[in-house]
């Protein structure tokens, strides 16, 4: 008996993973891939059990949304068919495309998904060289409105886009110059910054969590510069197991590690107790330093793979910098430092304020039907949008949360506002 238990399980087991893996084709959504006229191909992907089917699909848009006669790229996207009576979730994504799993918000609608890349991430892009000229929020919200428009004849239920952190900018962005394409807007965690240092980000860090904590995060961060001759080899080691690479030098990429520490922290939701007393040694210094500030956020390799958006957070979307003032001591810095120093030497780049402050102004005066999730502690909610009262819009902040705030991170009382905000503008019932 015992062995037809295990051999039963083992069976029970093996349906399940592939029933998981198994890529189910759908005549009818394949039927509306080879009618759209801007579809290049598409294949049937592994596919999330929550949907019918999954394809990756790769379309031609131009690269100059203003002139007919522009060039053509390609452009990838997720496309999920779940049902024709259910609303569609679209991610209008900032980055490259990490997966094509129903997100949150589609399971809690019950939708289908269709999730867009952004322009110039990934193999979304022209296959020589990058013309930086065409990486700008208009040109990405009209490539987010041609797909949208292709799909959207076949769905003639409610449409909602969503996106996390800088997808969720995207998805502000999209809205602002396509406010018709989509009857609903969730935008998660995501900033509106005016500059390339928005100064907003030194005023939240200075007040975010308690006074004592706040001062071990600076201890700490002081600790590692006065201990960096014991804890730069640790560092060294680290790189050369890994193969990382520093543009900038890793004695330059060690000061900056330093200084990220603080935003990092409050980011990702770190925890005050877990800091080890500025007179710790060198490892566990270093060991609790590595948890919370992953050194790869300067290395070459990582930093290539996301050059578009430090492109455009050097000219459209804005950033954050460091205030050098606490570490005067330790640097060679007179000034504040932004982040020019992650792009080619050959990419000229200058702020233009322009785009956000009109974005500021839609969101403020016209940006009906969005609802903006953020959290409580999360660094990046030092520039946070904030909306005028002329709009329905709202903004629900989770108390003590981080970057990764979701939906489901929220008390359940607060759960069941945003639920209630979604039921009354998307018209389903939420279980």
């Amino acid at each position: 008996m015992k062995l037809k238990g295990i051999f039963i399980s083992v069976l029970a087991t093996l349906s399940i993973g592939l029933l998981l893996s198994f890529r189910f084709q759908n005549p009818v959504a394949e039927e509306i891939l080879k009618s759209i006229p801007i579809v290049d191909s598409f294949k049937v992907i592994d596919s999330d059990p929550f949907f019918q089917s999954t394809y990756e699909v790769w379309l031609r848009v131009p690269l100059d949304h203003n002139n007919p006669n522009s060039p053509k790229f390609p452009l990838r996207a997720y496309y999920s068919h779940r049902s024709f009576t259910r609303p569609m979730v679209v991610v209008i994504d900032g980055y490259t495309m990490y997966t094509s799993k129903a997100n949150e918000l589609t399971k809690i609608l019950g939708a289908n998904q269709l999730t867009i890349e952004h322009r110039f991430f990934s193999n979304s892009r022209p296959k020589d060289s990058l013309p930086w000229q065409y990486l700008n929020i208009r040109q990405a919200a009209a490539d987010a409105h041609m797909v949208i428009s292709a799909f959207k004849k076949h769905y003639h239920n409610k449409w909602v886009s969503t996106g996390i952190s800088k997808s969720g900018q995207a998805t502000i962005f999209h809205r602002r110059f396509y406010p018709n394409d989509v009857d609903v807007s969730v935008p998660y965690v995501a900033p509106l910054n005016f500059s390339s240092e928005d100064k907003r980000v030194y005023d939240f860090l200075s007040k975010v969590g308690t006074p004592e904590c706040r001062k071990k995060i600076k201890d700490f961060q002081k600790a590692l510069f006065k201990n960096k001759n014991e804890i730069l080899p640790m560092l060294e080691n680290l790189a050369k197991k890994n193969r990382w690479e520093f543009k900038m030098g890793i004695d330059r990429a060690y000061d900056l590690s330093v200084l990220e520490y603080e935003f990092s922290f409050w980011q990702w939701g770190s925890s005050c107790t877990e800091i080890p007393n500025a007179n710790s040694d060198a490892k566990e210094l270093f060991e609790h330093w590595a948890d919370v500030n992953p050194f790869t956020f300067f290395e070459k390799k990582s930093t290539e793979k996301v050059l578009p958006f430090f492109y455009q957070a050097m000219t459209e979307i804005g950033m954050y910098g460091y205030n050098i003032e606490p570490f005067r001591e330790y640097l060679p810095d007179k000034k504040n430092i932004t982040f020019e120093f992650t792009l080619p030497d050959s990419v000229n780049v200058k702020f233009d304020s322009t785009a956000m402050l009109d974005i500021y102004q839609w969101v403020r005066d016209s940006g009906n039907y969005m609802l903006y999730i953020y959290g409580g502690n999360d660094a990046w909610t030092s520039t946070s949008v904030v909306p005028g009262n002329k709009t329905n819009a709202v903004k629900m902040v989770c108390p003590g949360g981080s970057h990764s705030t979701r939906i489901k991170s929220f008390p359940p009382e607060l759960q069941d506002s945003i639920y209630h905000v979604l039921e009354k503008w998307v018209g389903v019932e939420i279980n």
